[in-house]
């Protein structure tokens, strides 16, 4: 990931990294339309194999409106990561507002049959005009 924001969180093994950016070309102000990219990094640290189930993201803009996404794997794949393995993988969102946040988590299944939330920790999505923090 070479974006300056990288927000980052490590739950039994896994590291998820996630970095947001900020695409002007596809988001319209004039019809409050803002849209982000965010790449993602899942790293598996731990020392059995770890598969990504299924993906649960809240989203929420400026005036506090969230939406939840939840679904099976993430860009139509359930990636099995051994240990010292990594899966990037990049998506999107758009927005009404010209800031807002992301979470979310993804849901685990370990080698021995041990089932977790691996965290996706929350990250900040502003315009170039804002100033990054999170809401």
């Amino acid at each position: 990931m070479t974006e300056s924001e990288i927000y980052q969180e490590q739950t039994l093994g896994v590291i998820v990294a996630v970095s947001p950016e900020y695409l002007p070309d596809h988001s319209d102000p004039d019809e409050s339309r803002y849209v982000w990219a965010y790449h993602v990094r899942i790293e598996n640290r731990g020392n059995q194999s770890v598969q990504l189930i299924y993906r649960h993201w809240r989203i929420a803009d400026g005036r506090g409106t969230t939406h939840e996404v939840i679904g099976d794997g993430v860009v139509g794949d359930q990636p099995v990561l051994e240990p010292g393995e990594s899966y990037t993988y990049s998506s999107g969102t758009p927005l009404a507002t010209a800031t807002g946040f992301m979470s979310g988590r993804f849901h685990m299944i370990a080698a021995d049959g041990t089932r977790f939330d691996a965290e996706v920790p929350a990250f900040s999505l502003d315009g170039p005009d804002r100033r990054s923090a999170l809401h």
